[in-house]
């Protein structure tokens, strides 16, 4: 918004996706809180996965599109990046309640954190 209320128009010329700074692949959990995370939230929504697509530089994954795994995934997004700031996430949901894709990409490294560590990618298993 410009200082006399009249909205500007510019391109995108990054395809108007978030654009992450932190360049360093490290975990602020402790072993146990990440360990008490993936017994939780984590394995929620491990259990919810439709689908999986492999990214150049991470995952997407899809989810029904309700309110509540919704609100299941934003919550997931806003503890995630405290403690894992190195993650760019995306969020795409249909407006018909059909879908949701989360995408989890990152800084290079990101992707062996998300199997090792969050254990979302499971190569021999597809969801």
């Amino acid at each position: 918004m410009t200082a006399n209320n009249e909205t500007t128009t510019s391109t995108c010329s990054d395809n108007c996706k978030a654009q992450n700074k932190t360049r360093e692949l490290s975990c602020k959990l402790t072993t146990p809180e990440l360990q008490k995370r993936k017994e939780t939230v984590i394995a929620s929504l491990k259990q919810q996965i439709l689908d999986k697509k492999e990214l150049k530089d991470g995952y997407a994954f899809k989810f029904r599109g309700t309110d509540e795994v919704l609100d299941e995934l934003t919550d997931f997004i806003k503890t995630e990046r405290m403690c894992c700031d190195f993650f760019t996430f995306g969020l795409s949901v249909s407006g018909d309640k059909r879908e949701a894709w989360l995408e989890l990409t990152g800084v290079d490294g990101a992707k062996d954190f998300i199997t090792s560590e969050l254990g979302l990618w499971n190569k021999q298993r597809k969801a």
